[in-house]
């Protein structure tokens, strides 16, 4: 069931428990849960935290906790499945569940005593009405009626005659009762098929966790600035991963402003102070200019799938062109390739107005975005779409033989202002992930890797690849996978090809034979970022009985094993055409 009163309905309920925190690996989540530890320590409420890949993951973390447990915590994990049905908990357990995955499973709104969904209401849900899924069993027998009225006794044959045709008449009437009950019935479940079909078709994200868990602790005004920067983090991870439509984060950073402006309002005379540790939290205009501030401002250019697809810069025209916006800019290129620190203090000053200026020229409208920057002291400045990349880079860090456990923790020290080392180090391991990914584009398109197969594109990444070990990982996959997009879309004359939807597959474990596929909706301006390759790879994978594993909580991510690769992909053409 949907939870009203987020602080009375959870809050109050778990402060005085020891409860179970189980995390999704994603930025979001992460930030959610930074916010939600924060509220634990103010009251000292005892819990234990374990990060959850998948729901395999989910399924042994809770066979492990649920004897110590009765409450357990949720993040962004649960929401899109029967979690009762996943997990077969005893009837005492009971799960709080802030996920952003939509659609939410029925069963899990309609269940009132185990089941507590921390989910915004004013999201789109459009969940059906219980009626329209849930039907109480008719006894289908009423056999125990009587076949007939007993007679007085009467030896009249006329008498027996009667009787007989009343038992025969009331027999019919019982039978035509039940085939009407079985015909409605029928009915019923056909239209109950159409109603969750429609309703389960597609995957999509609903309001950020961390943005939830904050405006849970702005209720009970024990909101902080570091929470109000995990928010802004949460909010800024979906739109760096093309999780909502742009609308809906234009909206959440709106929400996000005013409790920014509160905040500095607040501590206007902590800021006077210029204290060394001061944090200041920022809305502004900036640069769609990956981690621009922490690179060159070439490298950034180049790396940066806005100006990269913008310029084409695979193509020897699109380096052509990119000089003719440096020159354009009037920028000395001693100045534009080396660190973003240690350019002229002249340039820096109006630098964002210089590039918006020349970007106009090139048909670079949208190089500005709302967003946010968070100043340490004197010296440390982020964007919050720097942490993101870096918290994300460091998640899924390949570069050492460390557990997922370990990389967990590390993506979540960076986002403490205490950790600023480890968030250098994410933003240093972001660096070569995105000019790893703006390489793999390149080639991709440069070698003619994607292939139309009629209802969507696909393109499928080999073994031997550079750098193909990153993109065993899910968030960097998606990255690519929408970089990639953008860039063919660009590159092709072909109408029709720019408007279909994209497969992606690369290599997960060569021993075992199996690679991670991933599918993205079409590009648009006006998307809506719904996915319907979830629903189409279940069905795939069922009617060619391939070899899958439907672990992740995005369902759009699958693991295939090699060889069922073509089977499975015959079944996705013949599914979507």
């Amino acid at each position: 069931m949907f939870v009203t009163d987020i602080r009375k309905e959870f809050y109050d309920v778990v402060v005085n428990q020891r409860v179970a925190l189980f995390v999704s690996p994603d930025i979001d989540a992460l930030c959610a849960c930074k916010v939600l530890q924060a509220l634990f320590h103010c009251d000292q409420v005892q819990y234990t935290l374990v990060p959850v890949a998948g729901w395999q993951d989910l399924g042994t973390a809770f066979m492990e906790h649920k004897e110590q447990y009765q409450y357990f915590v949720l993040i962004n994990c649960g929401a899109n499945v029967d979690l009762l049905e996943t997990l077969q908990p005893e009837e005492d357990s009971v799960f709080f569940i802030c996920d952003t995955h939509r659609p939410v499973d029925v069963v899990n709104v309609y269940n009132d005593t185990q089941i507590k969904l921390l989910i915004k209401q004013d999201d789109d849900l459009g969940v059906p009405s219980y009626d329209d899924i849930f039907r109480d069993d008719e006894e289908d027998e009423e056999e125990g009626e009587d076949s007939g009225n007993e007679s007085d006794g009467s030896a009249e044959p006329s008498g027996k005659r009667r009787r007989y045709d009343e038992a025969r008449f009331i027999i019919m009437m019982q039978l035509e009762r039940r085939i009407e009950r079985q015909r409605a019935r029928r009915e019923w479940e056909a239209r109950r098929r159409e109603i969750l079909f429609d309703y389960e078709q597609y995957e999509f994200h609903g309001t950020s966790a961390a943005l939830v868990m904050f405006e849970l602790a702005w209720v009970m005004s024990k909101d902080t600035k570091d929470m109000l920067w995990w928010s802004v983090i949460g909010v800024t991870d979906q739109w760096v991963h093309d999780k909502i439509p742009h609308m809906k984060y234009v909206t959440d950073i709106a929400t996000l402003q005013r409790h920014v402006s509160r905040h500095n309002h607040r501590n206007e005379d902590e800021e006077n102070s210029l204290s060394i540790d001061c944090m200041r939290i920022t809305f502004e205009y900036d640069l769609r200019l990956v981690l621009y501030q922490h690179w060159s401002l070439y490298e950034s250019i180049c790396n940066s799938c806005y100006t990269s697809c913008s310029f084409k810069l695979w193509s020897i025209n699109g380096q052509k062109k990119l000089q003719e916006f440096l020159a354009d800019m009037g920028l000395p290129l001693k100045q534009v390739r080396q660190k973003f620190n240690s350019m002229d203090m002249s340039i820096k000053e109006n630098l964002r107005e210089v590039i918006e200026e020349s970007a106009n020229k090139f048909s670079m409208k949208d190089i500005r975005v709302q967003t946010f920057a968070v100043n340490f002291g004197f010296k440390n400045r982020f964007l919050a779409s720097d942490v993101v990349h870096a918290a994300a880079a460091l998640l899924e860090n390949v570069e050492k033989d460390e557990t997922p456990a370990d990389n967990f923790i590390k993506a979540l020290d960076c986002l403490s202002r205490s950790n600023l080392e480890r968030l250098h180090l994410g933003i240093d391991l972001a660096k070569k992930k995105l000019k790893a990914i703006q390489q793999t584009v390149a080639s991709c398109i440069c070698t003619n890797l994607i292939l139309s197969q009629g209802p969507f594109l696909y393109c499928h990444l080999l073994e031997g690849t550079p750098d193909v070990k990153l993109f065993s990982k899910p968030l960097a996959l998606t990255l690519l996978c929408k970089y990639l997009l953008k860039a063919f879309i660009c590159s092709t004359r072909n109408k029709r090809c720019k408007i279909l939807p994209l497969i992606m597959a690369a290599p997960l474990d060569v021993e075992k034979g199996t690679v991670i596929v991933l599918g993205i909706p079409p590009e648009s301006e006006t998307s809506d970022k719904k996915n319907f390759f979830g629903r189409a790879f279940e069905k795939a994978a069922e009617s060619t009985s391939s070899r899958t594993l439907h672990d992740h909580f995005d369902t759009s991510v699958i693991e295939l094993k090699m060889e069922d690769r073509g089977k499975f992909l015959d079944a996705l053409i013949t599914l979507l055409s």
